[in-house]
């Protein structure tokens, strides 16, 4: 009964604070009917970010030069646009922008918007001319592509010199492309028009053009509403990263403008300048069952099944390269990808639904030196908004336990990789399975009130060893269960030096409801951050994270992906205490950690990955290519013969057999597709080197059953 209460408390919890942003003391507001829509807007966006953001910030001379710097980016991230006399002229408004914000004032947006229209014109009027002649690659020339950090060109001359480098290192990019698929197929001995260097370098230039083309339809279609979104949302971004502003337009388009959701592949991306990126892969999805697509990767070309050429997509809006992705189910899109590593790769995926099955929690079992243990992957914490009492990540969490218990597991691995986050209330009922009863999680608004979630069920379901696996993607939800296991001591976490670090509880709210009787039309939404997570111990998870009991190194160690990867992040920073009581069970935790750390720093798997993601890191790093086809077609080989060398990662071997629990064996006898799956993530976990540890840890910990009974006594 306690339990039902918690989860019912907890679902009304959730639904005031869905709901809290958009009712306190907010009223419908008068605005001056002689305003136009734009300075409506700008005045209700302030208002509402001033009443209900968690941690506002003054909008001074600083706030401004942060927004006058995003947008500017956000209006030309390559500096192909701009002159450097555009830019000297724009900077006028520098420490103005917050001023103009308070007055509506719009001068400063029209300005640039009205020169960037000028200045695509005159791009127009020189591209074919840059394209007309083949490009010389014997040439010894490179390109820097470090624009953040670029001087703006000085005139037209200096401008047109920088779209021909950059046009130049697409065709080279293209040709040599073209070169290695015609070797190939002649190697493979297939039917093929063998084409000479100079009519691939015709072609690969005509590639170049089309996307160049494709690149102006796109920005010619965009009206003055699309670059007002883009100058709203540098202003808000610098509350903080995940406060948004989305049009009507955007409205209708939920899934991809506040999700990123690729439909078809099962992926969800982000527009990182130029580029598309994956920064989630579903689980579950064509692409999470293809395998060869993870997050860091940069989409640049997408080719469907029944074209012959891919088209570029850099430079591309968001939601036309997903129009581009998407697509009816059992269709194929062919993806050129630049992978973390920055080798360049072609991935062919079958589009198709996410299977719901993949997204829920799943247990195997693993025997070591004759004992057996549990292995539980949670890829989300999900649960259904309207009715908590259906399926949800706790519920099956609690049978996957129960399941085990029954087969007398002797410890259990949590794996919380990749785990994004969702339902707070699923992540304390979890908790509670785990420990008698007290604190989770702690709540703060932006009031400062401080709510605390408890566990009030002093049953535990789980009593025998814990460790939970970690990544730099397992994030909010995620973080707040590893902090909690941490912070009682009744888990050790292992994996990435941190989580992700996202502390931060947004709300999406619809504008209109402050405008009664408007004739402005609809106003769209707003993302908006109300809240913070804390530990029980009084620190943030924002920012920091978790940081891991044994921290073990892997593919994104030395770049940064997570919160820290945004501008403008809210910080860390720490409140009091809960009142919670460590778990007394473990005899020996601290001397567990020591040794698998030893052991870890020797293991040679763990190094090989060390040195991958230190490989990794001076790619991203580099800016500088070659122009030259001999010098960048050695380049790409040494990349490529360094992403091979680090393939010896995937063929790592354990030798622990993993096995589905009986109950699960039974559903496998009837259904050959669940045979499939399971054997894939079996085969997947006898491969890895950090549930391989996970498993020696639980063996090695020690249940002191006498302190278990003096503290249950004691309480």
């Amino acid at each position: 009964m306690k339990r039902y209460k918690l989860r019912n408390n907890l679902v009304i919890l959730l639904l005031v604070t869905l709901l809290a942003v958009t009712s306190c003391s907010f009223t419908a507001k008068n605005f001056d009917e002689d305003s136009d829509k734009d300075q409506v807007l700008i005045e209700l966006i302030s208002y509402v970010i001033e009443q209900g953001h968690f941690d506002m910030k003054d909008v001074d001379d600083d706030f401004s030069q942060a927004v006058f710097k995003d947008y500017i980016k956000g209006l030309d991230p390559i500096k192909r646009h701009f002159l450097e006399s555009d830019f000297e002229e724009f900077e006028a408004f520098e420490t103005l922008i917050d001023d103009q914000i308070k007055n509506k004032n719009l001068l400063f947006f029209n300005l640039t918007v009205d020169r960037y229209k000028k200045r695509m014109e005159e791009s127009k009027a020189f591209y074919a001319e840059l394209l007309e002649k083949p490009f010389n690659f014997q040439e010894q020339e490179t390109i820097n592509t470090d624009y953040e950090n670029a001087d703006y060109a000085v005139n037209k001359k200096g401008l047109k010199e920088r779209w021909r480098q950059q046009f130049k290192f697409s065709t080279l990019s293209t040709f040599h492309d073209l070169k290695l698929e015609q070797k190939d197929k002649i190697e493979n001995d297939e039917d093929v028009e063998v084409k000479s260097d100079a009519e691939l370098e015709k072609e690969a230039r005509e590639i170049t053009k089309e996307s160049i083309e494709n690149y102006f339809d796109t920005m010619s279609d965009l009206e003055r509403k699309d670059w007002f979104s883009l100058y709203i949302n540098s202003f808000v971004s610098q509350f903080d990263p995940h406060t948004n502003y989305f049009a009507p337009q955007d409205k209708d388009r939920f899934d991809i403008s506040m999700s990123g959701k690729l439909e078809g592949i099962g992926a969800r991306l982000q527009k990182q300048r130029d580029n598309v990126k994956i920064v989630e892969v579903i689980s579950g999805g064509p692409a999470w069952t293809n395998g060869e697509l993870e997050v860091g990767d940069l989409i640049q070309k997408v080719k469907q099944e029944d074209e012959d050429e891919p088209v570029d997509i850099r430079g591309m809006r968001l939601d036309d390269a997903v129009d581009l992705i998407k697509g009816p189910k059992g269709t194929k899109v062919v993806l050129t990808v630049k992978k973390v590593d920055g080798s360049t790769q072609t991935i062919s995926i079958v589009r198709d639904v996410v299977e719901i099955e993949e997204t829920y929690a799943k247990s195997s079992t693993v025997e070591r030196n004759g004992e057996l243990f549990g292995v539980i992957n949670l890829p989300k914490f999900y649960f259904d908004m309207q009715n908590y009492d259906e399926r949800n990540a706790a519920s099956d969490i609690k049978k996957e336990l129960e399941r085990l218990n029954e087969i007398d597991a002797k410890g259990l691995v949590m794996d919380l990789r990749n785990n994004g986050g969702g339902s707070l209330s699923t992540v304390v009922d979890i908790a509670g399975f785990f420990i008698e009863k007290g604190p989770v999680v702690q709540v703060k608004d932006a009031k400062n009130n401080t709510e605390v979630l408890k566990d009030t069920d002093s049953n535990v379901i789980w009593d025998k060893p814990l460790v939970i696996l970690v990544n730099e993607l397992s994030a909010s939800a995620s973080e707040i269960l590893a902090a909690a296991m941490q912070d009682y001591e009744r888990a050790i976490v292992i994996g990435s030096k941190q989580t992700y670090g996202k502390g931060t509880v947004q709300n999406v709210v619809d504008l209109n409801r402050w405008m009664r009787n408007s004739s402005f039309g609809d106003m769209g939404a707003l993302k908006i951050t109300t809240q913070k997570f804390y530990r029980i111990n009084g620190g943030s998870t924002q920012l920091k994270g978790v940081e891991s009991d044994v921290a073990v190194p892997d593919r994104y160690s030395y770049i940064d992906i997570g919160e820290r990867d945004y501008e403008n992040p809210m910080p860390w920073d720490k409140i009091a205490p809960a009142n919670y009581k460590v778990w007394k069970g473990y005899s020996n935790l601290d001397e567990v950690i020591s040794s698998s750390k030893g052991r870890l720093s020797n293991n040679a798997q763990i190094q090989m990955i060390d040195e991958n993601a230190k490989w990794i890191q001076s790619q991203r790093n580099q800016n500088s290519f070659s122009l030259n086809y001999e010098s960048y077609s050695k380049e790409i080989e040494k990349v490529e013969e360094m992403a091979q060398k680090f393939e010896k990662i995937n063929n790592y071997n354990t030798s622990l057999t993993y096995e589905s629990l009986p109950y699960e064996e039974a559903l496998m006898a009837q259904d050959s597709s669940l045979t499939q799956k399971r054997k894939r993530w079996h085969e997947s976990l006898s491969k890895d080197v950090y549930v391989e540890e996970a498993i020696q840890v639980l063996q090695d910990l020690k249940v002191d059953e006498d302190s278990i009974k003096l503290a249950a006594r004691k309480d």
